[in-house]
């Protein structure tokens, strides 16, 4: 047996893997087709850059005004920047080569960090759940207009840099991770001046947690489906946007292919998607164009960059879970 590789520079490979079969691998590819910038490190930089100097700014108003509100969101904020470094981290690991122990790269770093950015999401949901609670108790007084002041200026700053990541959001989980954690703190800033606005012409105190809990509820809405498919794609569940059956049936449907059978599509990265497959083909694998032809037109209509096929002989009846896909 014989197999063909394709990698992304080009070079074709043969191996003998010993089942009669043969093996394709098309280079890597990207989920879906977006418009958006190819390289995000320079919005990274921007956005901590940015934030670093807000917090700086808030945590020296709060000092100055002596507002412990200020100083509690500056070191929210400050937990933000973390989100930010370990997005941009991963995302500069993820563009990384592959090598002789980390055959796939480090693109699945990207993954582990939108798991994480959305588990910090939760958990700062959770920190303002809780303190808005216990306002609900015992109300303070609401900040005057310094603080109102500096959580405007936080809507300009947070706002500003969720607009950096907007245009990779669709595609990207990782982007979409630091897009979400710096429009919750928009929304966070937005819900202060709101909050402050209400309280200094109603004189009802209760609004500032009231505002809190709706915020919570904002944040914790959007941050579920990062939640959820960040940690799907850990556990190499097929991307969304991919129909594993669909994939099946257009294997199934190429001429040659008598059974398709052993789908398996994971994601290696927020970006990337691989897929192995036994193909069965009786009259035996038809030669390495052929097979990077049906690799090449799998990352056309599924974005699946990495495909690797083995070709079986056996006849339909041979093939046992022909269809199964996972």
């Amino acid at each position: 047996m014989s197999g063909g590789h394709r990698h992304g520079e080009g070079k074709d490979h043969a191996h003998d893997h010993g089942h009669a079969s043969s093996g394709s691998h098309a280079g890597h590819g990207h989920a879906g087709h977006s418009h958006a910038p190819a390289d995000f490190g320079r919005a990274f930089a921007i956005g901590i850059t940015l934030n670093i100097g807000f917090v700086a700014i808030e945590a020296a108003a709060g000092l100055l005004v002596n507002s412990m509100a200020l100083l509690a969101d500056a070191g929210h904020n400050l937990s933000d920047v973390l989100g930010l470094v370990m997005a941009w981290g991963a995302y500069r690991l993820g563009r990384r080569p592959p090598n002789a122990r980390f055959t796939y790269g480090l693109g699945s770093s990207t993954i582990l960090a939108a798991l994480a950015n959305a588990v910090l999401l939760l958990v700062a949901s959770g920190a303002i759940l809780l303190e808005a609670v216990r306002r609900f108790a015992d109300p303070p007084p609401v900040p005057g207009l310094p603080v109102m002041a500096i959580a405007a200026a936080g809507i300009v700053v947070n706002l500003g840099t969720a607009l950096l990541f907007a245009r990779g959001r669709q595609g990207d989980i990782n982007i979409r991770g630091a897009y979400m954690h710096m429009a919750a703190d928009a929304a966070v800033s937005a819900g202060v001046v709101g909050d402050g606005l209400l309280t200094l012409l109603t004189g009802l105190r209760w609004i500032d947690p009231a505002t809190s809990v709706v915020i919570v509820v904002v944040i914790v809405a959007g941050t579920w489906g990062l939640l959820r498919e960040s940690l799907a794609l850990a556990l190499h569940a097929v991307p969304p946007g991919i129909d594993a059956g669909e994939v099946t049936a257009a294997l199934g449907r190429v001429p040659g292919v008598t059974g398709v059978h052993h789908v398996h599509i994971w994601a290696t990265s927020t970006t990337a998607t691989a897929l192995t497959a036994h193909l069965v083909m009786p009259a035996g694998p038809p030669g390495d164009a052929f097979l990077r032809g049906i690799a090449h037109d799998l990352e056309e209509r599924f974005a699946i960059g990495h495909a690797t096929f083995q070709v079986e002989r056996g006849g339909e009846a041979d093939c046992g879970d022909c269809g199964e896909a996972g």
